[in-house]
């Protein structure tokens, strides 16, 4: 059972790069979560797969140093923290749910490949996190990852918003 929860149902077991499959499956159930339900159910999905992650992956993994490529519940959890920031910002402004998929897209996709960059790159908390060599490092990794993503797109958001907007306006 936790190998199933460890993989996201087996998507871990995707090749190559599990990670990015994760990430993948992450970003289109978090976009559908946070589309059809809403933020504050995607702020509470976020919140119990990042419990469920802590607690399977140290369930899995116990004492161990290894980080095996196939777990990617870390994925899930960071990669729904990075997609919490431009949700938040699409909530505030009333486009939440029932807005046509087209009108938000950005967004998602924006933190979807910082999410990548910045887990695959691991600057600063998110590479001392990593190098705890633990099942908590597992997941820490991929939060900070995530708060990084997040940040960023909401940035490039206000910078879009900005220049090519200000200059079409």
């Amino acid at each position: 059972m936790l190998r199933v929860l460890n993989t996201v149902g087996f998507v871990g077991l995707l090749k190559p790069a599990p990670g990015t499959w994760g990430s993948l499956v992450a970003v289109l159930v978090g976009w559908a979560i946070e589309h059809w339900l809403g933020f504050f159910p995607l702020v509470i999905a976020t919140i119990a797969v990042t419990a469920l992650g802590f607690w399977s992956v140290r369930a899995q993994l116990g004492d161990s140093e290894d980080d095996p490529s196939e777990i990617v519940i870390d994925e899930v959890a960071g990669q729904w923290v990075a997609l919490l920031f431009p949700a938040f910002g699409f909530w505030q402004r009333g486009l939440s749910t029932g807005v046509d998929l087209h009108m938000v897209w950005p967004g998602p996709v924006a933190a979807f490949l910082l999410f990548r960059l910045f887990d695959i790159w691991k600057p600063w908390l998110v590479g001392r996190a990593d190098r705890r060599h633990d099942a908590t490092g597992v997941m820490l990794d991929d939060i900070w990852a995530g708060v990084f993503a997040g940040i960023v797109s909401i940035i490039l958001a206000g910078l879009y918003h900005i220049v090519f907007l200000g200059m079409m306006g």
